[in-house]
């Protein structure tokens, strides 16, 4: 069914008036994961998405141990009424397991992650006890079980680990590294092209020429897909010309999954950008109720006729030119259809927390917007200001701020105490 016929289905669907919540979830919905996987060595596997469940091969822990320094003992040996006096017999280390037996009236001095001496059920904190020579005194009140972690308490040999679709960060290598797995099953690195348009743009390096200024869309791309983790290739600026554009639609479509442009979107552009891209496959070109970033195109096109596999496609994501809102509208859509592609399940998500306004904004009622912010702690709450002038072209604004206002579509302007939501750069950029 064409991508027409299937938006068509929402409620209120308006491609000259659409939500960031109605576009996200029209993209969503249209994306399958890849499927491809390969086989990699732990640390290289880091900030991939694993393509298998990561299967316990033995309890973790693997026996019952102590979860903190102190002296293993039998609970049937403590006083119900007051103190208990037990000599030490011993001392079982953490990988120096206790070898001898516990005889009634003895415990064992233990320190944590130490093998439980055979019999005992209770481990005793050494801040709580009172030491003699080789008795110690007990206090009473402890309870039978305490500060013991049971064989399996973490995993069971043969549960999951880990799920396919778990993106692996550090937490995870260290998971994986405890069962004592060297290699993991990660799907494929998506491949991305991406590339600016206009006569207007200059690649850094080169003067300067009149009315000329440098691009740097590529570079925030650059940045913003080698921290997810992306194959990229860059394919520099291409100018107003219809067959250089043709062409590089083409070469992007045939080498990636996924193409994204900046530039061409708007109203007022060349006019031969959006004919181009429903030449060359299906898209959508969408006016999003939201500042900055208000246009954009989505949809499929294909690298027939060009060299590399007959027929290949690719996802194409046509962003607005202006710097900042190349960033605001990747992060606000592009960033999870990557993810979704890649495999990630669930998709990680970054939260709206809130947060106490400490000037007035203004905002007018009827679409999304994503101001620059600096978000702080001050007199024992979250406070945020804007990073200043919120121009989409100012990407200085972004550089200052450490999150997005996220101001919600029917919201008005802000007073100066208002709580407003905010969306932090830092899991997010």
């Amino acid at each position: 069914m064409p991508l027409t016929a299937r938006f068509s289905c929402f409620n209120d669907y308006d491609p000259d008036a659409l939500s960031v919540e109605q576009a996200r979830t029209f993209i969503r919905s249209q994306l399958t994961p890849l499927q491809t996987q390969e086989r990699l060595a732990l640390r290289s596997a880091l900030g991939r998405i694993l393509a298998s469940d990561v299967i316990a091969p033995a309890n973790v822990p693997a026996h019952d141990n102590s979860a903190m320094d102190g002296y293993a003992l039998r609970h049937a040996d403590l006083s119900s009424s007051g103190e208990t006096r037990l000599r030490v017999a011993g001392t079982a280390l953490a990988g120096q397991a206790f070898a001898g037996s516990m005889a009634t009236g003895e415990c064992v001095r233990i320190m944590t992650g130490a093998p439980l001496p055979v019999g005992s059920d209770v481990v005793v904190m050494q801040e709580v006890v009172e030491v003699a020579g080789d008795r110690v005194v007990i206090p009473p009140g402890q309870r039978c079980g305490q500060n013991i972690r049971r064989a399996g308490e973490d995993l069971a040999a043969g549960q999951a680990a880990l799920t396919a679709g778990r993106l692996i960060r550090p937490a995870e290598l260290g998971l994986i590294a405890s069962l004592g797995c060297a290699e993991v099953s990660v799907y494929r690195r998506l491949r991305v092209a991406f590339f600016s348009t206009g006569d207007e743009l200059c690649s850094i390096g080169t003067p300067l020429g009149c009315g000329e200024v440098y691009d740097s869309n590529r570079y925030t791309l650059f940045g913003m897909l080698r921290r997810m983790g992306c194959e990229i290739f860059d394919l520099g600026v291409v100018g107003d010309d219809p067959m250089l554009l043709d062409a590089t639609f083409r070469q992007a479509a045939a080498a990636a999954d996924v193409v994204i442009s900046s530039g061409g979107v708007s109203v007022g552009e060349a006019d031969f950008v959006k004919p181009l891209m429903t030449q060359l496959g299906e898209v959508l070109f969408w006016k999003i109720a939201m500042k900055p970033g208000r246009p954009m195109a989505f949809g499929r096109i294909t690298a027939a006729g060009v060299g590399g596999e007959e027929g290949a496609s690719a996802w194409l994501f046509g962003l607005p030119g202006n710097p900042v809102a190349v960033m605001v509208t990747f992060y606000a859509f592009v960033r999870d259809a990557l993810y979704l592609l890649m495999g990630a399940d669930p998709l990680p998500v970054v939260p709206l927390l809130p947060a106490w306004c400490s000037v007035a904004l203004k905002k007018s009622p009827g679409r999304t917007e994503y101001q620059r912010g600096i978000l702080s702690h001050a007199q024992g709450q979250w406070c945020v200001r804007p990073t200043g002038a919120q121009g989409s072209g100012i990407l200085r604004s972004m550089s200052e701020a450490n999150c997005f206002i996220v101001l919600e579509q029917d919201r008005g302007s802000v007073a100066a105490g208002e709580t407003v939501s905010v969306q932090v750069f830092d899991g997010l950029v």
